[in-house]
């Protein structure tokens, strides 16, 4: 897969005068230049959870329940991974604007809104086709620029339903190292990997031992490099980013490795394939899709299609037009109608949540506001 154009270099814009004034704020409260933007809409990037959906259907067919746990693991983690080497910023999406992704290859449809602009919050609902799963949450995502790198730290609750099993997993955002636990808290089996790459897991036993072993290794290391005898160091408990591929122990068992990025990825972003895909637009869909569905908002659609200068007057008139609106309503005492998800108290854990109404897909758009 290819997009229209190819990304510009954004070596020839001073970046350093736009964000010396940002390191370490928010970006969702800055507004960015459009040639730091991806040409995708957060929520189409909060889609790429869907990549590896293959994860949650092997673990509705398991009947393990440990292994149904190592599934929901890895395909918790397997989300992250798109993010890498990904320094386009997605664009914030506007009130009202939602997505939706049918992908009965991979077995699921999805269908997301932003529900709430200040904070910026988005909701999104999945179903397996085959009504084998139902996949829910609301991200508030922190965006903080660092020099060199955006990081998204997407803070929400995620709920996984297994309906076959009836089972609830949830989850906040993933680490990269734990262990699966029995009621009783014993340690029942470990998990560990590097999240751009692949997630292992292997009995606690083992990987206790092995941890024991490498710090004891590394510690003569530096004992024989730097002469260092102080008995007070800490022992290294994570491993040095340098130290590029996971150290596979013996023993253990893969559970989800990350496929190869496209050939041509870095000229596009340094999209998956899966992410390439997300804002294609047929002549099918254009006839189904509701007026909100980030595929058809024109800021977007041009810098795809390589035009930064109309892309940047889009994306203006796009902001402006939601601040005239904001005010307007304000004026007016108008509610803000949210379409597809209500608020509500997560059915598992209680805690503040949005819950899809349902409906989106009887297509039914009669309704919907003009926001592009």
């Amino acid at each position: 897969g290819t997009l229209p154009a190819a990304m510009f270099s954004r070596n020839n814009v001073s970046m350093w005068s736009v964000l010396k004034k940002c390191i370490g704020m928010e970006l969702s409260k800055i507004t960015m230049p459009v040639i730091f933007n991806e040409p995708l809409s957060f929520l189409q990037r909060l889609t790429e959870y869907m990549e590896h959906t293959y994860l949650i259907q092997k673990a509705s067919a398991s009947q393990d329940s440990i292994h149904r746990m190592k599934c929901v693991a890895a395909f918790a983690v397997s989300a992250v991974a798109s993010q890498w080497e990904r320094t386009g910023k997605p664009f914030n999406p506007l009130l009202g604007e939602t997505y939706e992704l049918l992908r009965e290859d991979l077995g699921f449809r999805w269908v997301s809104e932003q529900v709430s602009h200040h904070p910026p919050v988005s909701a999104f609902h999945a179903e397996g086709i085959k009504s084998d799963f139902m996949f829910h949450g609301s991200i508030y995502p922190k965006l903080k620029f660092w020099g060199k790198s955006v990081e998204a730290e997407p803070r929400g609750i995620i709920t996984l339903e297994l309906p076959l099993h009836n089972e609830a997993y949830t989850w906040t955002n993933p680490t990269l190292e734990g262990y699966i636990l029995d009621k009783s808290k014993k340690k029942i089996c470990a998990l560990y990997g590097k999240w751009t790459e692949c997630l292992y897991s292997v009995d606690p036993a083992t990987f206790d031992a092995h941890r024991k072993s490498d710090t004891k290794r590394s510690e003569k290391d530096r004992k024989g490099s730097t002469q260092s005898n102080n008995a007070d160091e800490e022992p290294d408990e994570m491993p040095p980013p340098e130290a590029e591929t996971v150290q596979v122990i013996a023993g253990s068992e893969l559970i989800w490795r990350i496929s190869p990025r496209p050939d041509n990825s870095r000229k596009y972003y340094a999209f998956t394939s899966f992410a390439l895909q997300l804002n294609e637009l047929d002549a099918e869909m254009e006839q189904v899709l509701p007026q909100t569905d980030c595929r058809l908002r024109p800021d977007i659609r041009t810098l795809e299609n390589g035009d930064i200068d109309a892309a940047s007057a889009e994306k203006n008139r796009l902001e402006e037009k939601q601040r005239t609106a904001r005010k307007h309503r304000s004026k007016s005492d108008e509610e803000w109608k949210i379409r597809w998800f209500h608020q509500g108290p997560n059915p598992y854990t209680g805690a503040p949540d949005w819950l899809y109404t349902g409906g989106y897909w009887d297509r039914n758009y009669s309704h919907l506001p003009d926001i592009y």
